[in-house]
């Protein structure tokens, strides 16, 4: 029998790129959907691609009030929820001289404040022996120029891992996260990136992972649906999907 048969899952950001990744997998594995988005183009796209397999949902990850909002719409269609994955980011490529309050601003509340006041207002939905994963970044701890706001948002989520985990055993719900290195996706994770500077970003990913390449969704999709299901006696981890970069993995000479 499926992971997920007859399991009610819900994913931020998962219009496009890893979450859509995930949604396509949950549903081949006999889960019940909800997905949210901001994007409209995203979520055309997402509606036409799901059909009737998923609820689509806009909503503003970074809106507390479209969060509450959120809850409220998955009390109504779900009841009792399994497991919830929040994936929705932003990451803006910005060195100390470049970043302003209002970039600063936008990558907290989607990066941070969206993933706090989520696991506030979903996780009294989720049943016993259910999960929670979020996905952070191995820019937590890479030091890698140009993501000094977005690294020490995601270092906030992961600190917030833990504390969700120890707060949320005794309703019987473990909380997880995936930290993906560099992953091969439509925005490769900096979506108001131009196409060149994608381009110059894919070609230093690809020098900096020890295997030598970016990795895919579907790797990541393996790794978060992992931790949901499979990992039974696990909470509180960060479980990176990087290539061996993170890990201090030495590249052959």
């Amino acid at each position: 029998m499926s992971r997920f048969a007859g399991k009610k899952v819900v994913i931020t950001g998962g219009t496009h790129g890893m979450g859509l990744d995930f949604a396509k997998a949950l549903i081949a594995e006999g889960a019940e959907v909800l997905v949210t988005g901001r994007n409209e183009k995203n979520i055309e796209a997402a509606r036409d691609e799901l059909k009737e397999n998923a609820h689509i949902v806009r909503s503003d990850a970074g809106s507390v009030s479209d969060i509450e909002a959120l809850a409220k719409i998955v009390a109504e269609k779900f009841g009792k929820i399994d497991h919830v994955f929040l994936n929705a980011g932003l990451a803006i490529l910005e060195t100390i001289d470049k970043f302003t309050e209002d970039t600063f601003d936008r990558q907290y509340a989607v990066n941070t404040k969206g993933v706090f006041f989520a696991v506030k207002h979903l996780a009294p939905l989720i049943q016993s022996g259910g999960s929670i994963t979020i996905t952070t970044s191995v820019a937590n701890t890479a030091g890698a120029p140009g993501m000094g706001v977005y690294g020490g948002a995601k270092a906030a989520v992961r600190a917030f891992v833990r504390v969700a985990a120890s707060e949320l055993v005794a309703q019987g719900v473990r909380v997880n996260a995936v930290s993906p290195g560099f992953i091969h996706t439509p925005s490769m994770g900096i979506p108001e990136a131009t196409p060149e500077e994608r381009a110059q970003f894919q070609a230093l990913g690809d020098i900096l992972t020890p295997m030598k390449r970016h990795g895919s969704m579907e790797e990541v999709t393996k790794a978060a649906l992992f931790l949901a299901a499979d990992a039974t006696f696990t909470s509180g981890l960060e479980f990176t999907v990087d290539g061996g970069g993170s890990q201090g993995v030495l590249t052959p000479q």
